[in-house]
């Protein structure tokens, strides 16, 4: 991997992430005010992928307009776009680290040999902080959605 990973109770790095081919988003000051939950997949288009993103869209329909649902992936925005709209999934924010792999380097998740990104959750709080993460040692494991899901379910409930 490259880039330090982020540990509970540190300031979240703050990124610019393509939302779309020639627009981009800063994570943190978009979602500002929100509980992000952020599920990171190496590449949209396989199977536990597919399912982490179905699953975290599900979530963001139950979570409500407290909690910013963030997918993140190497992949380019077009190539997001068509799977989300082949899929409907329409609660998740779809953004791409194509170009710079930046968010990849600031969380500790990016693969260069791979330019891919490892599979992960992060939970960040309304004031940056994150409050969980999680780095999945196998890319073809699923994250413990239920211990991201608590985490968010408590920091909305205060």
């Amino acid at each position: 991997m490259l880039g330090e990973r982020v540990e509970a109770g540190q300031p979240a790095p703050e990124v610019e992430l393509a939302d779309g081919w020639i627009t981009a988003t800063s994570l943190l000051a978009s979602t500002a005010g929100k509980v992000r939950l952020i599920s990171v997949i190496p590449c949209i288009q396989t199977r536990v992928c597919d399912m982490q993103t179905r699953r975290m869209n599900e979530e963001a329909s139950a979570l409500g307009e407290q909690v910013a649902v963030i997918t993140v992936s190497a992949d380019p925005p077009p190539v997001q776009g068509v799977w989300c709209g082949a899929t409907g999934v329409d609660r998740v924010k779809m953004l791409s680290d194509h170009q710079k792999m930046a968010f990849g380097v600031a969380y500790g998740v990016y693969i260069p040999a791979m330019r891919a990104l490892q599979r992960a959750m992060f939970v960040v709080d309304q004031n940056n902080v994150v409050r969980y993460t999680e780095y999945v040692p196998e890319i073809g494991l699923q994250p413990n959605y239920d211990a991201a899901l608590n985490v968010v379910r408590a920091l909305i409930s205060t």
